[in-house]
């Protein structure tokens, strides 16, 4: 059965591949301006910077300076604070990206990775502002608004997973950076480079789930639809209370699409991804709960 059902799937969405030719193909071209404006734009030029800053020593300034913060919050060191700050600041999936790259340099150790992810890949501002606030919700202030409860619920997520953990590894996975300083044009080229391979992922993930959200040949019901896929799901919503309190939710739980797009990053160094399923499923909750109580404020 574990077998069937995958290869079911796949020859269902090929079905309708075939049945549907030209709206996968508007999907493709949908999700490729998409990217060409907004994802590429957005996310390029933070991955290039982010992984320059980490090559050239950003992470350990941020022990100290973040240390009194994430001590009492995460039960965590000061460099964690990086990845989360990466992803409340770049968005999606940048704050995966920032945690996965801190383990391969051997910074964090790996159950401080696998626990930061599941609360530090979230949605950046300009989206919830410009894209859900002004332009779905219909005011800018709203997407202020739904920007807080989603940084809240990333906080209060992270809390309650470090908490969970009893036990916790040594701060460091046995691995250590050499001494030696980067210099300037290696780590510039390197970054660049990683940054291009890492949008080339991302994009391909954008892509294939605007067309899986367009095959259906009726209109997908609003959670499912921001289950599968995050912006197509917030791009059905209306304004008024009940399009604000599904925009926290479908946010806070990010879609499949996001989370492909994180694990296809995290992969290469070989974390586990079950702390990213529980945190987000919690995030969605207590967006949704945040939200009800925010919508007073509106």
């Amino acid at each position: 059965m574990k077998k069937f059902l995958p290869a079911a799937a796949v020859l269902g969405v090929a079905a309708l591949l075939l049945l549907r030719p030209q709206e996968a193909a508007a999907a493709v071209r949908d999700g490729l301006g998409l990217c060409a404006g907004t994802v590429i734009p957005s996310l390029f030029p933070f991955f290039a910077v982010i992984s320059l800053l980490l090559q050239l020593g950003l992470a350990e300034s941020l022990q100290s300076i973040c240390g009194p913060l994430m001590k009492p919050l995460f039960r965590m060191r000061g460099i964690c604070a990086l990845p989360l700050l990466a992803g409340l600041l770049g968005g999606y999936p940048s704050g995966a990206k920032t945690a996965a790259s801190l383990y391969e340099q051997g910074r964090i150790s790996r159950q401080e990775a696998e626990l930061l992810l599941g609360f530090c890949d979230n949605c950046g501002p300009a989206f919830l502002l410009g894209y859900v606030g002004a332009g779905i919700l219909g005011d800018l202030r709203t997407g202020a608004v739904l920007f807080a409860v989603h940084a809240l619920s990333a906080v209060l997520t992270g809390a309650i997973l470090c908490r969970t953990v009893s036990s916790r590894e040594p701060a460091y996975s046995g691995r250590r950076l050499s001494k030696k300083p980067i210099p300037f044009p290696q780590a510039l080229t390197s970054s660049v480079s990683g940054a291009a391979g890492s949008m080339l992922n991302i994009c391909a993930f954008v892509v294939l789930f605007r067309v899986l959200a367009a095959l259906p040949p009726a209109q997908m019901p609003l959670p499912l639809l921001g289950v599968l896929e995050m912006v197509s799901g917030v791009a059905a919503l209306t304004p008024g209370k009940a399009g604000f309190l599904a925009a926290a939710a479908i946010v806070g739980w990010g879609g499949l699409s996001v989370h492909c797009q994180a694990l296809s990053l995290t992969a290469p160094a070989g974390l586990s991804f079950r702390w990213h399923w529980a945190g987000k499923a919690v995030q969605a909750a207590l967006s949704a709960i945040l939200a009800a109580g925010a919508w007073m404020l509106l």
